[in-house]
């Protein structure tokens, strides 16, 4: 069976975001979608969204996931890009109905210009990582000729957060709920378990 679904990331702060959201709803159902999740009220820069990670480990081969626009789903390109190669690994169909793209090269928008898109998409995002690491790395050197460090402290076993972690794992609770209540992303929470004590 194919699963449709459409994550909206609107915080209706007036009546023009209900419309909005309303009528984002009637083009997917337009579309045919069967179950509509959305994270209404959440940032799309969160790293956690709670429909998004139920949708995520529901998903499996063969469903597909509509958004009515590309930025409904990524919190940024490269988080976009990411959810679309793990789409691809595990044989989930993916559309975007604004954007006209789809993955499925039996479809109509899918194919060859749904790709170039992607790839597109893909060289702005190496672009982003590129001038994220030269600004990294100008403010780096700019503070060690000051004579300070730069750059995060290690945060080791030792620290609150990795210990919450493995105390709620003992508990018997999942990643992605130890993640919600310590206030770290999935693959952070797996990081602090994997540190030995």
């Amino acid at each position: 069976m194919t699963l449709h679904v459409w994550l909206a990331l609107d915080t209706p702060a007036s009546a023009w975001a209900d419309q909005n959201t309303d009528m984002q709803i009637r083009e997917l159902e337009a579309a045919g979608c069967e179950r509509i999740c959305k994270d209404q009220g959440i940032s799309g820069s969160r790293a956690s969204r709670p429909e998004l990670d139920r949708m995520l480990d529901r998903l499996g081969p063969g469903d597909e996931v509509v958004v009515w626009k590309l930025d409904r789903l990524g919190r940024n390109t490269r988080h976009l890009l990411g959810l679309l190669d793990d789409f691809k690994a595990r044989g989930i169909k993916f559309r975007s109905l604004r954007d006209g793209i789809a993955t499925d090269p039996a479809s109509e928008v899918g194919g060859a210009m749904a790709q170039a898109i992607i790839t597109i998409i893909s060289a702005f995002a190496q672009l982003e990582r590129d001038q994220l690491s030269e600004r990294t790395k100008a403010g780096m050197a700019a503070a060690a000729a000051k004579g300070r460090n730069a750059g995060r402290r290690e945060i080791t076993i030792d620290h609150e957060k990795v210990k919450k972690a493995h105390e709620l794992k003992t508990r018997g609770l999942k990643p992605g709920d130890i993640g919600k209540i310590i206030g770290a992303s999935r693959a952070t929470v797996y990081r602090y378990l994997g540190m030995d004590s």
